[in-house]
């Protein structure tokens, strides 16, 4: 996997197994959706940060959506990989706060881009740990043996009706205010990431996905969890997408998979 936003060629150490796709879609012309790897490149910063997975899915017309979720997938590694005091969800909410606010500052030099933001996701695995931020609606599973765990939930319109439980999740599929978001970086005057405060405990053999709205809007989670559990996790990425885009494909679709023991 060469995942955008990794710059030269970075050594992943043993630990994880590591994929990664992303695809326009069928429809759209333009790719709006980033993600990355990053791990320090020194033994001992290994050892404090662990590793850094990110997806973010930008929006605001073509140039706007791809600057935003550019400098979001940026910013968060940057500020990730330069601090130094306190841990891992810390860090991570501080870069989401520099991603806000740099994408805004993006957006006051560039009137014509104004309305960019982006989701993201963000995970830490550290040791047997993991730890995350999220806003918008793109998200993060938990795969564990035979079963599928959905760690995120929809900062959207129709996330909220599911949530209050006045539309079904089956109605939310079609809901035509579907992909209106009620949180992202970029927009509003602030922004309060979703992180629990206590880490996920990982096992061996789990597995952590990532995916924009493209992906799992397409398809359901138990497909995604055949799909991790019936073959490696490159296949995985290559079929999940297939199936989206068999299934119209109508917008970018983009998924991370890190699998723990590999």
């Amino acid at each position: 996997m060469k995942a955008a936003g990794v710059r030269g060629a970075m050594q992943i150490r043993p630990g994880i197994e590591l994929a990664g796709a992303t695809d326009v879609g069928s429809v759209r012309e333009n790719n709006e959706d980033r993600y990355s790897y990053w791990e320090p490149a020194s033994d001992e910063d290994f050892e404090r940060k662990g590793r850094l997975l990110i997806v973010a899915d930008g929006m605001g017309g073509h140039e706007g959506g791809q600057e935003a979720s550019n400098i979001a997938v940026a910013a968060i590694e940057k500020s990730y990989a330069e601090a130094r005091e306190g841990d891992p969800r810390t860090w991570l909410l501080l870069g989401f706060q520099a991603a806000h606010h740099q994408i805004q500052e993006f957006a006051l030099k560039f009137p014509l881009l104004h309305g960019m933001g982006t989701t993201c996701t963000a995970v830490v695995i550290l040791g047997n740990q993991a730890f995350y931020a999220h806003v918008g609606d793109s998200r993060l599973y938990l795969l564990r043996d035979s079963s599928i765990y959905r760690l995120t939930r929809d900062h959207s319109y129709v996330g909220r009706l599911v949530e209050q439980g006045i539309i079904s999740p089956e109605e939310a599929a079609e809901h035509p205010q579907r992909n209106i978001l009620t949180a992202a970086l970029g927009t509003g005057p602030s922004v309060q990431p979703e992180s629990p405060e206590q880490p996920i405990s990982l096992e061996s053999g789990d597995a952590l996905l990532l995916c924009t709205d493209g992906l799992w809007s397409l398809v359901s989670d138990g497909e995604i969890q055949t799909a991790l559990g019936a073959e490696s996790i490159d296949e995985a990425c290559r079929r999940l997408v297939a199936q989206a885009k068999d299934r119209g494909g109508t917008d970018n679709i983009t998924l991370e998979i890190a699998r723990v023991g590999g």
